[in-house]
């Protein structure tokens, strides 16, 4: 049904697997977006940064599998605009770089929707040069050709392979693996030397990556003998020598690892970052958010009579984010705090303490709620009152310290913990390993994915509670020999380097 006001498309590239390779201006379009279309091949990186608010249409794309057929494709974007939304077409690559993005945007000329296109990095060069393959290159060639393996109609491209031949550079066939053998044979036929360099090139500038090299004339026997499938593109040239000389990928630390990330979105990208940093492929799976008690009587009087307490216990960087929103609510800050002594349960909560300007008096040297319990039982006196602003399901192991040595506290919840539900991307064989930083993750990710065998899963966990969740489920366990962001990254490149 057609809105008073109509809405507008943007035809967006994701680029290949690598959200590295998202370019700003897709990611900030896509996350604005009401609706967002995507297809198979965009890569779990970048799926993970879809809106949660948005209506998410997978049309499924892949070679030689159309679930969606393209007039229908066309229709919904047609339809989803119609009804004043802000929709986001997410193509693998480049929308233009034979990804039908012209086709799409026909319907919608004629039928004056506005529109705009947001270029991606097209994997017709991404991928060589994550292979160690530059398209060009003074010595070789000065120039790359980029081919499509079939058309609209065939399942095969009508090529001129003369022509190919007769231009000396680089050819990129996209979508042509199904075709390889003709392409090679074509190309041979046409003149092109049988010992040309060629290579196959599988999920390009993923973990998983992989590539044969080899010649024209033996390509598709090297190929079958690897098992290469799709997504592959197939490169000819003298430039496809370097391979080995320039590959860099693989040559990461972590260049061979597709880790999932459970930490809340809000919170994972000091994580993420790190692991990419190594080279591992990230993908984020939140399986947890937190949320702010509203209307919290609780934490509102103990604020507002916050001279009472001589230490303010934390035991999540979310705990403090939100007593200091509320300690900012109360038209407070943190001149109201002087004289009051902080704990923190571990590294990262310590920061984000030492971040309001606030030096953290005790942490224990094991990070958890039981050990946390124990210091403050030891250091605070019976004269003093302690306040913990936590999560609701905090653990009763910070709590019976203090109860058996009689210190008065008060314990209040003043975030929730949510389950994160109806993502876009989910765990699946290819995932090598999921880090886990807490036992809720480990629960709410286990909800999540209930058809999985959880002992097929390989759970990296940053700490003792952590692994018990993890194990209890028939999980793979390896712990973090240190509760922190930096030790679980340094155990996993020792581990999976």
């Amino acid at each position: 049904m057609k809105t008073d006001k109509t809405g507008k498309v943007w035809l967006v590239g994701a680029g290949p697997s690598d959200p590295g390779l998202f370019t700003l201006k897709g990611m900030k379009v896509l996350e604005e977006a009401q609706v967002v279309i995507y297809d198979h091949l965009v890569g779990a990186g970048v799926l993970s940064m879809m809106p949660k608010d948005a209506e998410l249409i997978d049309v499924g794309k892949i070679a030689g599998n159309h679930p969606v057929p393209q007039h229908e494709i066309n229709r919904i974007i047609l339809q989803k605009a119609l009804e004043g939304k802000r929709v986001v077409r997410l193509k693998g690559g480049d929308p233009f770089v034979f990804g039908r993005g012209g086709e799409e945007l026909e319907l919608l000329s004629e039928n004056n929707i506005p529109f705009e296109v947001v270029p991606g990095i097209t994997s017709a060069v991404s991928v060589p040069a994550y292979n160690g393959i530059p398209v060009t290159h003074r010595d070789f060639t000065s120039s790359f050709h980029v081919i499509t393996g079939h058309t609209r109609n065939k399942d095969e491209a009508e090529i001129d392979y003369e022509a190919l031949v007769r231009l000396e550079g680089t050819l990129v066939f996209l979508m042509g693996v199904g075709a390889m053998k003709k392409i090679c044979s074509g190309l041979i036929s046409a003149g092109m030397s049988e010992d040309m360099p060629a290579a196959v090139l599988e999920n390009g500038t993923s973990a998983h990556q992989r590539k044969v090299v080899s010649t024209v004339k033996n390509l598709c026997e090297d190929s079958e003998k690897t098992g290469i499938k799709t997504p592959a593109i197939i490169i000819v040239g003298k430039v496809c020598s370097l391979a080995d000389k320039f590959s860099w990928a693989e040559k990461r630390p972590l260049g061979k690892l597709k880790v999932a990330v459970t930490r809340p979105k809000d919170r994972a990208s000091a994580l993420a970052d790190r692991l990419r940093e190594q080279g591992a492929e990230v993908v984020l799976l939140p399986s947890v958010r937190t949320e702010k008690r509203r209307d919290n009587r609780a934490i509102s009087d103990a604020i507002n009579n916050i001279s009472d307490y001589s230490w303010i216990a934390f035991t999540s960087p979310a705990g403090v984010k939100i007593f200091f929103e509320i300690l900012k609510e109360k038209k407070k800050d943190i001149r109201n705090l002087s004289g009051i002594k902080f704990a923190a349960i571990g590294s990262t909560t310590t920061e984000a303490v030492m971040q309001k300007g606030i030096f953290v008096d005790l942490v224990p040297e094991k990070y958890n709620g039981g050990e946390l319990g124990k210091l403050l039982a030891e250091k605070v006196s019976d004269k003093e009152k302690i306040l913990i602003p936590r999560a609701a399901i905090g653990t009763e192991d910070l709590i019976r310290p203090l109860e058996d040595k009689g210190l008065y506290y008060d314990d209040i919840p003043v975030y929730d913990t949510i389950w994160e539900t109806g993502l876009a991307v989910k765990y699946d064989s290819s995932i090598d390993a999921v880090a886990f930083t807490s036992a809720s993750t480990v629960k709410a990710f286990a909800e999540n994915n209930k058809n999985i065998d959880f002992s097929s899963v390989t759970a990296v966990c940053i700490g003792e509670q952590t692994a018990k969740a993890a194990s209890d489920l028939g999980m793979k366990i390896l712990i973090s020999p240190e509760a922190t962001i930096d030790a679980m990254v340094r155990y996993m490149t020792e581990i999976f380097g």
